[in-house]
């Protein structure tokens, strides 16, 4: 199982992009190919999807936006395809959808209908998290940072690779990656 690659975009079509890596171009479906440059050098997390009569590779620019994917095919009747799209959203909003049952919002993704909506409500409601709403601790961490004289604008570049739940982690996460 592939966790990531980093590599070179060689290729961008409409659902995929095309990453170089030793020589190796790996087709990897993502949710919005536009949104990557070609010649860029790019680290993707990638899902890898087997069946008997297909192999494929799913690309994602966050292990945030991976973990979602993976929880969305969890679902019954949600395949890889199915819950690709949802990535091209704000993920915030399909949470807060989910959350608060908002059956018509889920349907507006294709090939989702109402049973499958209800059941990815039924699946997910309470269990997925987003990093937005960590929002208090992120601000505490950016008064922490200013507070030790670090830059705005060093400290804005640097919260969202954050990865850790407690303050204290998030801090010493910070301090190694701004001394870098």
């Amino acid at each position: 199982m592939y966790n990531y690659i980093n590599g070179i975009i060689s290729e961008i079509e409409s659902d995929a992009i095309t990453v170089e890596n030793q020589g190796i171009g790996y087709l990897i479906h993502t949710a919005s190919p536009y949104s990557f440059k070609k010649n860029d050098s790019v680290k993707i997390y990638i899902y890898q999807y087997v069946k008997e009569d297909e192999i494929s590779l799913y690309g994602f620019k966050s292990l945030e936006e991976k973990q979602l994917f993976l929880k969305l095919i969890s679902v019954k009747g949600v395949g890889c395809k199915m819950a690709l799209p949802f990535l091209a959203s704000d993920h915030s909003l399909i949470i807060e959808a989910i959350d608060k049952e908002n059956v018509s919002y889920l349907k507006k993704f294709p090939k989702i209908g109402d049973k499958v909506a209800r059941q990815i409500i039924l699946d997910l409601k309470g269990k997925l998290v987003t990093n937005q709403t960590d929002n208090v601790s992120k601000e505490e961490l950016e008064e922490a940072l200013l507070a030790l004289g670090y830059k705005k604008t060093d400290i804005s570049k640097i919260i969202p690779k954050i990865q850790s739940e407690s303050l204290e982690d998030q801090i010493k996460e910070a301090l190694k990656l701004l001394l870098k």
